[in-house]
């Protein structure tokens, strides 16, 4: 087996899906993954912004990633998951998707770069790059894009 230099990084991601598309979590940011349950509905936040759930005591608002990403609402299902993330060391934050598949490994050779042509800082952009995996192709989201925003 070949050894990596430093510029092969390797991530691993959750991938989830939202309709009939792919999207890739850096597994870092990832604390659990958690079934659909009841999400209790908070007056006067950003439409994505679904409510709160209680997971051991503890008080996470959730978020839809298909409302946040502009697409249009889907139907809960037993597929539906709330991956609980905690970005850097920020509070915990649920993200709403249809399904989580797997978990899968890329290398900084198997990801194309989005550039953004306008001058504006990558760190805006919801999606940092696609992952080729196999036969398939990974939107990779940028979670401080994400919840910044």
């Amino acid at each position: 087996m070949a050894e990596l230099t430093h510029s092969d990084e390797i991530k691993q991601y959750i991938v989830t899906k939202l309709g009939n598309e792919q999207y890739g979590i850096d597994i870092s940011y990832v604390d659990n993954i958690v079934r659909m349950q009841k999400i209790t509905r908070v007056p006067k936040t950003q439409p994505y912004f679904m409510g709160v759930i209680n997971l051991r005591g503890e008080i996470i608002p959730v978020m839809s990633m298909r409302s946040k990403l502009e697409m249009e609402e889907g139907e809960i299902t037993n597929t539906t998951r709330i991956i609980i993330i905690r970005p850097e060391q920020n509070a915990l934050l649920g993200l709403l998707v249809d399904e989580v598949r797997e978990v899968v490994t890329l290398s900084e050779e198997d990801v194309e770069k989005v550039s953004y042509d306008n001058g504006w800082d990558d760190s805006n952009f919801f999606v940092t790059g696609v992952g080729k995996y196999k036969d398939t192709l990974i939107s990779l989201i940028n979670i401080n894009g994400i919840i910044d925003d």
